[in-house]
């Protein structure tokens, strides 16, 4: 009776070491699974549409539509989007062009007709420069769009600076933009959230983002670099904060790089534009958020367009 109440004491003390083991990843759970792993090997992962690099950069989807590279005319748009998650594949919604092979994706040396996730960015969600593409075609702005997008998500300033580990990346891009005969028309900087969340300070903030645009200008990009007023990202779960302080240092600095010269320019102020409804999850943009920035991007490029033509 004795032998048996103590083997049941025995298998229960097991089971509760090793649920606890488990649920805080504790010796021998590591162990243990980690042993498993090895006699049974590792289980593939299961199969997918899409291509993802180590950070999680979008470099391949099945279901892209490739086409021959649009010649570049002085009708012709090419965007370099850049910065993190609101400028890469985080958003609520999908688009892809109206007007086929007049809007594209341009990435590694090809061009793809736009649609959501673009690739050269991060993540698989939606995107709202395929929906700028469209607009700017609508309006008589551009007869063709190429949408050359190198976003990551959660990325901060430094990253992109010289150093950065994104910075070879962009040169990389500009490279292959270059290769495939295309001249950059203006850049479009989204970015500030992960700065405004690490509380970079203004100063730093400025210098690590001319050390990117003098990659830029290196690397023959002549073209505007507009820099949006962006640092606004709620929520713990997005990595951000509970409540958004409007006046901060991320903006300053933004505001003050627009009218540093430098061929830099205030872009959209996404901060200011978008209400809560407008992100999905307190942080990254909507269906109606991609409309209404889509809409302030496409008012600023016909803008700065007309005066240019004007000056001209």
């Amino acid at each position: 009776m004795s032998k048996s109440i103590a083997v049941g004491l025995t298998l229960i003390a097991f089971y509760l070491v090793g649920g606890m083991s488990a649920r805080h990843d504790i010796f021998p759970w590591p162990q243990l699974s980690s042993l498993k792993r090895t006699v049974e090997g590792e289980k593939p992962p299961p199969p997918s549409r899409y291509t993802l690099d180590d950070n999680k950069r979008l470099i391949g989807d099945e279901s892209k539509t490739p086409v021959t590279c649009p010649t570049q005319t002085d009708r012709t748009a090419v965007l370099l989007v850049l910065g993190q998650s609101n400028a890469a594949n985080d958003g609520g919604q999908r688009h892809r062009s109206n007007y086929g092979a007049r809007v594209v994706n341009a990435f590694d040396g090809r061009c793809f007709i736009a649609a959501s996730p673009l690739l050269g960015s991060t993540d698989t969600k939606g995107e709202y420069w395929t929906l700028l593409g469209n607009e700017l075609i609508a309006s008589g702005q551009n007869d063709s769009v190429i949408l050359a997008p190198l976003a990551y998500s959660g990325s901060e300033v430094a990253r992109w600076a010289a150093g950065g580990d994104i910075n070879p990346v962009l040169v990389d891009t500009l490279k292959k933009l270059q290769d495939t005969g295309y001249r950059v028309t203006s850049v479009l900087w989204v970015q500030g959230e992960a700065d405004f969340v690490l509380g970079t300070p203004a100063e730093a903030y400025q210098e690590r983002f001319m050390s990117m645009v003098d990659t830029l200008r290196q690397h023959g990009i002549e073209a505007p670099v507009y820099i949006s007023i962006a640092s606004k990202c709620l929520e713990p779960s997005n990595g951000g904060f509970k409540e958004h302080i409007p006046d901060n240092a991320i903006v300053r600095a933004q505001l003050a790089l627009s009218k540093s010269g430098h061929g830099i320019r205030e872009g959209i102020n996404s901060d200011g534009l978008l209400d809560g409804d407008d992100r999905y999850d307190d942080c990254h943009i909507g269906g109606s958020g991609a409309e209404k920035v889509s809409q302030a991007w496409l008012n600023l490029l016909r803008s700065e367009g007309s005066r240019v033509a004007t000056s001209q």
